[in-house]
């Protein structure tokens, strides 16, 4: 696996959630999605040049800082929060054969972590056969994320890849003074940075017909990334969970500075209360993707 592609991974797992990328790699999904877009009006002030947002440098493992005050990003909707107990689950396709993997999110409550009250969300991420013979793959991860903001505390990686398992446990610091977990190690980071995971429930708390672009620093596990995203349309989207309104979100991510250019992601968010994601495409180098709401579950109002 190059370099490259590895990269390309990364940024994917800065999108949604990581796993999904390495199946990506390995296997097409023929998909009956349907969607009819309607792009958004240019602003009156379309052609005026735009500050492109700064990317934190890192060359080593644990992410580091490169600027001392936080990126410029828009603060959730008052009165946003997930809903504890949602459960979402995706189908990933990619070319032409579809369903080679399952993506649960899941929304397990607050916790206390690091002294802090925190929501705890959950990826789980599953090859499914035939891709499941040759490239066996169950993964899970673990967000502690600030209520309102959804600043990373904790992000937990618990990967079985090929018979391979790797256990990373990691406490998000930006000042340097949290201790790691028992276990863990500490990643130094820039203030207000998100996990994949606490980027997801960011995006769905941005009010985007208030706030069309927004972006910030997203840890991956490994690296620092600077990821925005702006609203450009609305579209009709038919997945397998059923039909939604939803606003159309391109997202761009810069790896020191620079865009990669080389792959287009684009997330669809449901006109709902929740504003649930419904479906993520991701174009790249090699093949187009998509991982598609398959179907979602919420607790009755009270049973939280």
């Amino acid at each position: 696996m190059s370099r490259r592609i590895i990269a390309v991974l990364a940024v994917i797992f800065a999108i949604l959630c990581g796993a999904a990328a390495f199946v990506w790699l390995h296997a097409g999904g023929e998909s009956k999605t349907v969607i009819h877009f309607v792009p958004d009006r240019p602003p009156a002030n379309a052609g005026a040049p735009s500050e492109a947002p700064a990317a934190p440098a890192n060359k080593n493992e644990t992410a580091r800082p490169v600027a001392s005050k936080p990126p410029a990003t828009s603060l959730p909707e008052p009165g946003f929060s997930p809903m504890a107990g949602e459960v979402l689950e995706f189908t990933g396709s990619v070319a032409k054969v579809s369903s080679v993997a399952s993506l649960r999110l899941l929304v397990n409550g607050r916790r206390q972590i690091a002294g802090r009250e925190a929501w705890h969300l959950q990826a789980f991420a599953h090859t499914q056969n035939p891709l499941r013979m040759v490239f066996e793959l169950d993964d899970q991860f673990d967000s502690y994320s600030l209520p309102g903001d959804f600043a990373s505390v904790q992000y937990e990686m618990h990967l079985s890849e090929r018979g391979q398992k790797v256990q990373s446990v990691q406490r998000l610091t930006a000042t340097g003074r949290e201790p790691a977990p028992p276990g863990g190690s500490a990643a130094h980071v820039l203030p207000g940075t998100r996990d994949p995971l606490g980027m997801m429930q960011y995006l769905r708390s941005v009010d985007w017909g208030k706030t069309p672009v927004v972006h910030g620093p997203v840890y991956d596990g490994h690296k620092l990334y600077d990821v925005r995203a702006e609203k450009i349309g609305s579209a009709e989207v038919q997945v397998p969970a059923g039909k939604f309104s939803t606003s159309t979100v391109e997202i761009k991510v810069f790896d020191n500075g620079a865009e990669m250019n080389d792959a287009h992601f684009t997330l669809y968010l449901a006109k709902d209360e929740a504003r649930t994601p419904v479906l993520l495409e991701a174009v790249l180098p090699f093949a187009a993707a998509r991982v598609e709401l398959r179907r979602k579950e919420r607790p009755l109002i009270g049973s939280q």
